[in-house]
Order: structure tokens, then C-alpha cells, then sequence
């Protein structure tokens, strides 16, 4: 299940790298010369991975493999092989492989990589909602669906959302309403409708989520679907439950999960895991900023290291510490 990633240029990494070495670090090899961790295919999980592999390979003298995956791949592949050892972004709400997997001792939760939990629902462009103020709500949605275009974009296969998306539609009742649930191949086609949509004044309702540079970017306002309700939000992400009643989506944790095993062949590594944690904020101005340069995910890990130097450097052990100093003072 695990795809070795391709050999993309980390240039900015590299930069960062070549400081170190002329700067001169005290080397501490740790035992870790075969770790493998995810990137998912979504920003915010790239630039979680690309700066863990930077310490991990800077700091801790590691030798990192990183695959590119999604969370079901990554979790269908962790049960049948025991790898990838870190993924980076998971959202454990209704993810049935996350709970097997926790339920049978092979991962743990080491982190809530989004400190302050995330947020994700049905959006609407801010000007769409000021021309029309009943699409503020899923009652004036459903009243006017060729308001919104007639279509709620929906999330790619591999992606948990896609499932609880297309149930809360059916509970909403929007295909009764004549609202098309439209699944995209992938997560950048899902970005590139909403910012087509926004920059030429055309209608959007979809899925989106935060932090985002997206969001950062353009104004949408968060449909109000009602209250959340845990019993209907229990069901829904359920395939064993037979009704799904309404409610809006949960405010999830995002967390960091790794193997059971590479918790106790790699305790510092584990340790490190455990402390690596982005508020809301400073991944929204980070992947806010990516966006506006047109950056890599290796160039936006390069630029949370330099902005945000009052943060990461106590993620580090103290020998890690002291090889990243080039970059910490």
C-alpha cells in the first residue's frame, strides 16, 4: 500500500539544510534511519509533514521516507503492512479504520495537530449570501436552489467528508429540492470551483473546511445547518446505522497518529510527534501565504520555520535544540 514518494526537489529545505551544515551542528544520531510518514493530499497536512521531516531529518539526524497517501489508503495500509509510522492529518470522526485500528492497539493518537479542533461545513460566497440573505440558512437553500446553482460540491474518494456530505444531503433533503450532490475527483478541482466560482460572481455552495488558504483568501460565509445533534451525527458517519436524521457537522479534532511500534522503537521521535501542533491561526496565515506566493509545501514548511521561531523550537528535544540553533537564534 505504501508508494514511495518522487524525489521532488526541496529546495528551500535544502537551504535550510545547507545553514546548518556550514553553521556546523552537533550531530546526535538517533536509531531512525527508516521511518516512513504520509503526506496527505491536502495543504495543510503537506506543510504538517514537510516540517516534521525537516526536524526529524535536521534535528534528529533521521533518514525519512515520505509517501504520498489520503486517510483511508493510509489507514487500509497501516492494518495490512504496519506502515506508514506517522500520518500526519487525521480526522477520526466517523473513520471506522481509525477506531479498529485504535481498538486493536496497532495506532496511537499522539497529538491533536490542529490545537484548537477544525471546522467544516457547507459554504456560500459572502457576496451571494448579502444579495441574497436566505441562503444564510439550509431552509432558504432548499427554498431557492437555482440561487446556489442547483449543486452542493462535494468531496473526492479516500475523503471522509465525502461520506458524511452526501448524508447530510439526503437528510437535508436537497435531492427532493433539485440539488445535485457533485463529487470531485480531487481536492484541487474542489478549490479551483469554489475560487472560478468566487472570482467570476458566479453562484457555489459546497464543502469546505478550516484553517484553509482558501477561505483566508476569499470571503464565504458558513451555511447555517442547524444544530449539531451527536445521536445524527453518530449515525451518519455509521455505514451499520440505518436512518440518518439531520444535523450539522461536527467541530472535529484533527490529530497525529503513529504506530504502535514506531512509539516504542522511537521514543524521541514519539516525543516530538506529541509536541508538533498548529492553532487554526497560524495555519490559516501560513497556507494564506502559500497561496498568495504560489509556494510549494516544502516552501511554506521553510516559511513557518522562519516566522514562527517562538513555537516549534520547544517541539525539540534539547540535542535537537542544538542542532537546529543556526536556525533558532
Amino acid at each position: 500500500m505504501i508508494r514511495p514518494a518522487p524525489k521532488a526537489a526541496r529546495a528551500a529545505l535544502a537551504a535550510c539544510a545547507a545553514t546548518l551544515a556550514t553553521a556546523g551542528g552537533a550531530w546526535a544520531q538517533a536509531s531512525c534511519d527508516d521511518v516512513v510518514i504520509t503526506e496527505m493530499d491536502w495543504a495543510s497536512s503537506a506543510i504538517v509533514t514537510n516540517v516534521a521531516v525537516f526536524l526529524m531529518e535536521q534535528g534528529y539526524g533521521c533518514d525519512v521516507q515520505v509517501v504520498p497517501s489520503s486517510t483511508t489508503p493510509a489507514m487500509v495500509s497501516v492494518a495490512e503492512t504496519g506502515r506508514p509510522d506517522i500520518v500526519t492529518e487525521v480526522w477520526p470522526n466517523g473513520n471506522p479504520a481509525y477506531d479498529s485500528l485504535v481498538a486493536e492497539g496497532r495506532i496511537e493518537t499522539v497529538a491533536d495537530v490542529l490545537s484548537d479542533r477544525s471546522v467544516q461545513g457547507w459554504y456560500l460566497p459572502t457576496s451571494l449570501v448579502d444579495a441574497h440573505p436566505e441562503l444564510a440558512t439550509l431552509e432558504g437553500i432548499l427554498a431557492n436552489p437555482g440561487l446556489v446553482g442547483g449543486r452542493l460540491h462535494s468531496c473526492p474518494d479516500g475523503w471522509q467528508c465525502k461520506e458524511t456530505t452526501e448524508a447530510i444531503a439526503r437528510a437535508a433533503g436537497l435531492p427532493e429540492a433539485g440539488i445535485e450532490v457533485f463529487q470531485h475527483g480531487s481536492g484541487e478541482t474542489l478549490a479551483a470551483s469554489m475560487a472560478s466560482a468566487v472570482e467570476a460572481g458566479e453562484p457555489w455552495l459546497g464543502y469546505y473546511w478550516e484553517p484553509t488558504g482558501l477561505l483566508g483568501k476569499y470571503a464565504m460565509t458558513k451555511v447555517d445547518l442547524g444544530a449539531f445533534d451527536e445521536e445524527a451525527w453518530n449515525c451518519i458517519v455509521d455505514p451499520e446505522c440505518p436512518g440518518e436524521e439531520m444535523t450539522s457537522y461536527a467541530s472535529t479534532p484533527v490529530v497525529t497518529v503513529v504506530t504502535t511500534t514506531f512509539a516504542e522503537d522511537h521514543p524521541e521521535l514519539y516525543e516530538l510527534m506529541s509536541n508538533v501542533a498548529f492553532t487554526n491561526a497560524q495555519m490559516g496565515a501560513v497556507l494564506s501565504w502559500q497561496e498568495e506566493n504560489a509556494a510549494s509545501a516544502e516552501e511554506a514548511a521553510v516559511h513557518f520555520l522562519t516566522e514562527y521561531r517562538d513555537v516549534w523550537p520547544a517541539w525539540l528535544s534539547e540535542d535537537a535544540r542544538a542542532n537546529l540553533a543556526a536556525l533558532i537564534d
